[in-house]
Formats: structure tokens, C-alpha cells, sequence
């Protein structure tokens, strides 16, 4: 018990450094979300005057080809990272399309990017509160219940190791008056 209860307060440091790290990162993740959220907005505000030449544009000239990931562990949490994304964009006429359909694509493009950025960014976001949710509730477990259960433990049976030892040495005693009491009535 005495061992277990030795692991729990080594680990305890290693449990509250994890959930400090991961503290931070969900702040940066909810700043970096933030951030994102704020650009998309600021770049569909700017081009709001250009709606009347949005209904002209071919949304299907633009496409989401590929959109490659990879994994980092923060914390010890695997957590998706966005590496790169490709976009299809089938070849049109310029001849026969509207001048400004190349920089309709370049403006679209930028704006799914930061879209996907920020689902990225959520997503990243939502694992990571959950893993600091668990190691919060790991820590209070060792901090609040096992920790003092364990102390708690110890402390019942030293003093039941205790009594005994002090019946022993009472019962000892008892014996030895009687012998010699019975040694002194042989006499």
C-alpha cells in the first residue's frame, strides 16, 4: 500500500506538468481560432461589394483536390496538423470568361484555405480540451481520493500494528507476573 501510495505522489508532478502543457496549448489553439475566425470574416466583409459579380462566377471551376495532414503529439495527445492544401481548377477560356474569374479563384482559394485552417483548428482544439479535461480529472483523483485513501490506509493499519504490538507487550507482561507469581507460591 505504502508503494502505491509512493508511485501516486511521483507521478502527480509528471500528471500536473501534462495538464498545465495542455492548459497552454488549448489557449493557443482557442487564440489561433480565434485569429482564423476573424480573417475569414475580415475577407468575406471585403469582397462583399463584388457580390453582384459573384452570381456570375462558375463555382465549380474551384475545387478541393487534396487536403494532406499530418500528426503531432502535443502533450502526449496526437493531434491532426493541416500540411498542405491542393486545389483543382479545370482549365476555362479567358477569352470568354469575365477578367476578374482569375483573381475570383485566387480570392476563393484563400478563403477555403482559411476555412479549412480553421476546422483544422477546432478540431485540434476539441481533442485537446478533452485530453486536458481527463488529465484535470486524473489529478484531482490523486490530489482528492486516492492520495488521502491511501495516507488514510497507512495510517489505520500502523495503528492497528500498533494495539497489537501494545497487547502483545501487555499480554507479556500479564504472563510473566503469573509465573512469577506461581514461582514465588512454589517457593
Amino acid at each position: 500500500m505504502e508503494k502505491q501510495l509512493k508511485m501516486r505522489v511521483r507521478t502527480l508532478p509528471t500528471i500536473k506538468n501534462k495538464e498545465s502543457a495542455l492548459r497552454m496549448e488549448v489557449k493557443k489553439s482557442k487564440d489561433e481560432a480565434k485569429e482564423l475566425e476573424a480573417t475569414l470574416e475580415k475577407e468575406i466583409a471585403a469582397y462583399d461589394n463584388m457580390m453582384a459579380l459573384w452570381s456570375e462566377f462558375d463555382p465549380s471551376l474551384i475545387k478541393v483536390k487534396d487536403v494532406e495532414l499530418t500528426v503531432k503529439k502535443i502533450a502526449g495527445v496526437r493531434v491532426p496538423i493541416l500540411a498542405n492544401i491542393e486545389f483543382d481548377v479545370p482549365p476555362f477560356s479567358l477569352f470568354s470568361a469575365p477578367k476578374w474569374y482569375v483573381d475570383g479563384i485566387s480570392i476563393l482559394m484563400k478563403m477555403a484555405r482559411t476555412g479549412i485552417e480553421k476546422d483544422f483548428t477546432d478540431m485540434k482544439l476539441n481533442l485537446l480540451e478533452v485530453a486536458r479535461k481527463k488529465t484535470t480529472q486524473k489529478v484531482n483523483l490523486f490530489e482528492k481520493v486516492q492520495i488521502p485513501g491511501y495516507q488514510d490506509a497507512i495510517r489505520k493499519i500502523k495503528r492497528f500494528m500498533e494495539d497489537e504490538e501494545n497487547l502483545s507487550k501487555s499480554s507479556q507482561k500479564i504472563m510473566r507476573s503469573q509465573q512469577e507469581k506461581r514461582k514465588e507460591a512454589q517457593q
